[in-house]
């Protein structure tokens, strides 16, 4: 049973990658708990494996002391010489007790344990594994689906693409190969449960370094990206070199490059935009393929204001606004996108406007002056009647008086 046993683990540590140093340790405690629990539950006492020859034996520690207090844990210095000669006082004290029958429980520990730790070893290995590889590209095969999630095999495992990480509208089929982006890794009762996408941005990155070896080797620098899975995404990049063209490296000879990323998101439309420092110009950028004329930027309120040419209005705020919502997301700028007709018709409205104004202006300033006149006319006329009044007042009176 001993060299069935070595031999076992020497499998397992070169076919499964376990350590056997770790195996050895796992059937020593569950040797251990076999012990107590059918011979002697003692707290003092261990199990060991021979590494080399893989006999299992059971041993008990004494401290060694002149007088005994607990007979269980304690033997005096007469008695532990009888055992070991040259022990000495406050040492300890081990004594072989493996039963005779022991051999059988071993075995069938040894088994048990095997099995346990093989699994568990196993999990820890693929959660150490993938728990570095978040945010990498793997390629699995689909698997099975339940419910709404697809499991995708890996190959020493399986992962989870669910729901809301798929691409809308894509039905892979059972045993297509596929890609997909890493994106967490957790521990659970069950072993290590690895969550993928297809929708995530980081999956058209990774992709695009794949495909771009000026990316990996830093020449060209990504820096950023945003998606509408299924529809349509955008990657800002810039080049490190000014010989070599970021744009056209992405595209590749003949948008071989792009192509292929294109295809492995299933025909997802792809704008590579070349990233600037400048805001007006990156905005500019952002929103390609449309032509833009002119961009007036608050910098206050992060606003964007852009006009186009009449005929590129719709292309630049795309379907149901997708174009713009994608350039707004990777400039990090709210954008309000107008047409240039728009601008002219609001310019003529004002000037309209400030017409209106003034005429209406120069009416009230003339009717003003107009009362203004007439109050003085009536102003006149009633002076000149109260003098005609008083006049013939003190001519009548004067009548009077003669006539007296």
């Amino acid at each position: 049973m001993n060299e069935e046993l070595l031999a076992a683990l020497d499998s397992i540590e070169k076919e499964r990658g376990i350590d056997k140093e770790i195996l050895f340790e796992a059937i020593e405690v569950a040797l251990m708990s076999a012990y107590k629990r059918n011979f002697n539950n003692v707290t003092n006492a261990k199990a060991e494996i021979n590494r080399d020859t893989g006999e299992m034996k059971v041993f008990r520690s004494y401290d060694v002391v002149e007088e005994v207090n607990n007979p269980q844990t304690e033997m005096n210095i007469e008695e532990a010489r009888n055992y070991d000669p040259e022990i000495n006082l406050e040492e300890v004290l081990e004594i072989e007790v493996t039963p005779k029958d022991f051999g059988r429980i071993a075995a069938q520990t040894a088994k048990q344990v095997v099995i346990q730790r093989i699994r568990e070893a196993e999990r820890e290995i693929v959660y150490e594994e993938y728990v570095d590889r978040v945010t990498e590209v793997v390629t699995g095969v689909v698997q099975r689906f339940e419910q709404k999630n697809i499991f995708i095999d890996l190959g020493r495992t399986e992962a989870i693409l669910p729901p809301e990480e798929q691409i809308p509208y894509e039905r892979p089929k059972q045993g297509e190969r596929i890609k997909v982006y890493i994106l967490d890794v957790q521990k659970t009762t069950k072993g290590p449960q690895i969550i993928v996408s297809r929708a995530h941005p980081g999956l058209m990155k990774r992709l695009f370094e794949m495909e771009v070896p000026e990316i990996y080797d830093g020449i060209i620098e990504v820096k950023g990206t945003v998606r509408e899975p299924g529809h349509r995404s955008k990657i800002a990049v810039i080049s490190t070199n000014k010989d070599v063209d970021s744009v056209g490296s992405l595209v590749g000879p003949k948008g071989t490059r792009v192509q292929s990323v294109t295809n492995e998101l299933r025909g997802e439309k792809i704008d590579i935009i070349q990233w600037s420092e400048n805001p007006e110009e990156f905005i500019k950028n952002s929103l390609s393929p449309a032509r833009v004329s002119s961009v007036n930027i608050d910098h206050e309120n992060n606003h964007a204001q852009v006009i186009v040419p009449d005929n590129q209005l719709s292309l630049a705020i795309g379907r149901e606004g997708q174009n713009a919502r994608l350039a707004a997301k990777i400039s990090g700028w709210k954008i309000d996108i107008i047409s240039e007709s728009q601008v002219e018709e609001f310019e003529d409205n004002n000037t309209s406007s400030e017409a209106e104004e003034e005429d209406l202006i120069d009416k009230e300033v003339k009717e003003s002056l107009k009362n203004s006149s007439t109050d003085h006319s009536n102003s006149e006329e009633e002076e000149q009647s109260e003098k005609l009044t008083e006049n013939n007042v003190e001519k009548e009176e004067n009548e009077v008086d003669q006539t007296s």
